[in-house]
């Protein structure tokens, strides 16, 4: 069997794309406040005082903390139909192509929320997704936190690996373009960090 694991952010879209989902939830003033309220955490964590995962939860909290899980669906779908496809790397879509056409298995390995990041991954035809989920109350509202571990680093290595079994029935293209690919990469036949193939490989 042939993998073909695709982070998101950087790798497969020109930017990140949480940041901009977050704050179109909220409009200017609701960026302005949760600003304010933010600064101690984006200051600790841009000296390095506080990981990437413990940050990125703080600022969820603050963004979605209180929301519905369904409103913040509807939200996720528009985003993934309206905005993503404008921002999406013509040479990475292209190789998705390939992949597929090939009849590879096609994965989407991501640490951005499932809520926008799932149903632009089933629209653009990926087999599975793996990413960041968000924990629900019992009256269906988000905390904010996470439900299970952010999806970054050796987090998304051990997840594709649970997902796939006995590491010797397959073989893996891995695509990403930061730190938080390393892992993930290190587990690939074939690796590649912040570039497409310019050939095709089996």
């Amino acid at each position: 069997m042939v993998i073909a694991a695709f982070d998101f952010d950087g790798t497969l879209t020109r930017r990140d794309t949480l940041l901009p989902f977050l704050l179109r939830l909220v409009g200017p003033l609701g960026v302005a406040w949760r600003g304010v309220l933010l600064a101690p955490t984006l200051l600790s964590y841009a000296l390095r005082g506080l990981s990437n995962d413990v940050a990125k939860e703080r600022v969820l909290q603050a963004f979605v903390g209180g929301m519905s899980d369904a409103e913040l669906r509807k939200a996720g779908q528009r985003y993934a139909r309206f905005v993503l496809p404008r921002a999406m790397r013509f040479e990475a879509m292209a190789r998705l192509a390939w992949h597929r056409q090939q009849g590879h298995r096609c994965i989407l390995i991501s640490a951005s929320i499932e809520h926008y990041v799932r149903p632009w991954a089933e629209a653009n035809g990926f087999d599975e997704v793996i990413c960041t989920r968000l924990a629900v109350d019992g009256q269906g509202g988000l905390t904010g936190r996470y439900d299970g571990a952010n999806c970054y680093g050796a987090e998304k290595a051990r997840r594709l690996s649970a997902l796939l079994g006995a590491r010797e029935d397959y073989l893996i293209h891995a695509y990403g373009d930061s730190r938080g690919d390393r892992e993930l990469l290190a587990m690939a036949d074939f690796p590649w960090y912040r570039r497409m193939p310019r050939w095709e490989t089996q």
